[in-house]
Parts: structure tokens; C-alpha cells; sequence
């Protein structure tokens, strides 16, 4: 690995545990409030469509959510791999201040910025992933 010699990662690993507990948890957290705040029978048109609004807003952090836990969770088995650091595109070390601003980031800044292009232009993430396999 280019950069395990240069960077102490035990801090990363420790802000990735720290960052997956705190999403299982706020998803937790949000399932619970959803629960307490629905109405058994709405009242009128007005209160189903709050309610249609509500579960879909946590449906769509929900999905988030797990997208992000996927992503730290790949960081982790990076780590373990011997491979986190390095960006799989290019084979560079991922800048420490990158890390430390999403330190489950996979790619360096030059290639995130060209795969998002790429995915701008129609390219899906999972063409792309297994492109780069």
C-alpha cells in the first residue's frame, strides 16, 4: 500500500465505528419518532398527505443512511485489506485532508470529480463500479 507507511489510520478507523454507530442509531431514532407521530386513522385528505410526505422523507433518509453505512463499511474492510488510502482508480494515496473531511471516501478528489462526470453523463455507479473491477 503507498500510503500505510505515511498515515497512522487508527484514528480513521476509530472516526468510521463512531460515524455507523451514530447513523444506526439516528435511523433508530427516526423509526421510533415515525411510530409516536402517525396518526391510527388519518382525519381528513390534509393529514394522509403529511403522513405520505413523512414516510417519504424517512424512506429517502433511510436510503441514505444505509448508503452511507455501505460506504464506511467498505472503508473498514479497506482498512483490513491493507488498501484504505489509496485510491483504486489512479493507485495515489488519497490526500490526508480529504480524509479527514469524509474519511470513508474511496477515490481521490481528481477521480471523484471524473467519475461524477461520467455519472452526469448517463454512466450508472454500478456500471462504473464494475468497470473499475
Amino acid at each position: 500500500m503507498k500510503n500505510g507507511s505515511q498515515v497512522n489510520f487508527v484514528p480513521y478507523q476509530r472516526l468510521l465505528e463512531k460515524k455507523a454507530e451514530e447513523v444506526r442509531k439516528s435511523m433508530s431514532a427516526q423509526k421510533a419518532a415515525q411510530v409516536v407521530a402517525r396518526l391510527d386513522v388519518p382525519s381528513d385528505e390534509g393529514d394522509l398527505s403529511q403522513q405520505h410526505h413523512e414516510e417519504w422523507i424517512f424512506l429517502n433518509r433511510n436510503t441514505i443512511d444505509m448508503k452511507l453505512l455501505r460506504e464506511i463499511a467498505g472503508a473498514l474492510q479497506r482498512m483490513e485489506q491493507g488498501t484504505y488510502g489509496t485510491c483504486p482508480e489512479c493507485e495515489e494515496p488519497i490526500s490526508v485532508k480529504r480524509l479527514n473531511a469524509v474519511p470513508w471516501a474511496r477515490y481521490c478528489v481528481t477521480c471523484q470529480e471524473a467519475i461524477a462526470a461520467r455519472i452526469a453523463q448517463g454512466e450508472t455507479e454500478e456500471e462504473f463500479e464494475e468497470a473499475s473491477k
